[in-house]
């Protein structure tokens, strides 16, 4: 089954060479073009995109307010993609907890964007885990620890806070099971369950909800290399 798409975003000449980069794509369709948040809502709805790709900063209602609508009315599976030039402000931050999928960069090179869509379709969160702690790490910095959302910790095993704190620093399956000496489908099991029990949509979600409960803070680890 192909991809269902819908591309979010003010200025015709972007959101149209989105559109005709991932048209060209044999397992991507583009069903619906967007220019404000309010038709973006409405696309969503008629034709119940996989992915939207949402552009940040539109007149009126903007990517954020749309994203949290799209997200709190959709009865399917749907994604949204974050747009956006990185100017990682707590705009974007804001998106990824009403519940973004992730975000791309508006350069982003065309024999990307695709896999970029496709990342994010099959339930994967954001492409570079060294730029989301960097963006998630500068606001949470100035966070308070919600003291309601660290109880939810207490859901968890020992084994599922190692798992969450291995995601939050950005670690690969592969990575968490190597470091702890498990299995990589354990480790899956494990991301699976903190899920269920943090009632949490996806890795995105899991890594801002480290930094909010206090499980993890800004700075306590290296990023990138």
């Amino acid at each position: 089954m192909s991809i269902r798409v819908a591309v979010v975003d003010d200025q015709a000449l972007v959101r149209g060479g989105f559109a005709m980069i991932l048209r060209v794509q044999a397992d991507i369709e583009v069903v619906a073009e967007a220019g404000t948040g309010l038709e973006a809502i409405e696309v969503v709805r008629r034709h119940r995109p996989d992915v939207v790709l949402m552009d940040i900063r539109m007149p009126g209602m903007d990517g954020l307010e749309a994203t949290s609508r799209i997200m709190a009315e959709a009865d399917w599976n749907v994604r949204v993609l974050i747009l956006t030039t990185f100017d990682p402000d707590e705009y974007v931050y804001r998106a990824l907890r009403a519940g973004a999928g992730g975000f791309v960069l508006k350069d982003i090179p065309a024999d990307q964007l695709a896999g970029a869509v496709r990342t994010v379709a099959d339930g994967g969160a954001l492409l570079a885990p060294s730029i989301t702690r960097r963006l998630i790490g500068r606001f949470t910095e100035r966070l308070t620890v919600n003291a309601t959302v660290a109880g939810r910790l207490d859901r968890l095993t020992e084994r599922e806070h190692e798992v969450l704190t291995a995601v939050a620093r950005g670690a690969s399956n592969s990575e968490i099971a190597k470091e702890l000496f498990i299995g990589p489908a354990t480790v899956k099991s494990h991301v699976s369950g903190i899920l269920t029990k943090l009632g949490l949509r996806d890795r995105t979600q899991m890594v801002i909800f480290a930094y909010e409960s206090g499980l993890i803070r800004a700075g306590d680890h290296d990023i990138g290399h």
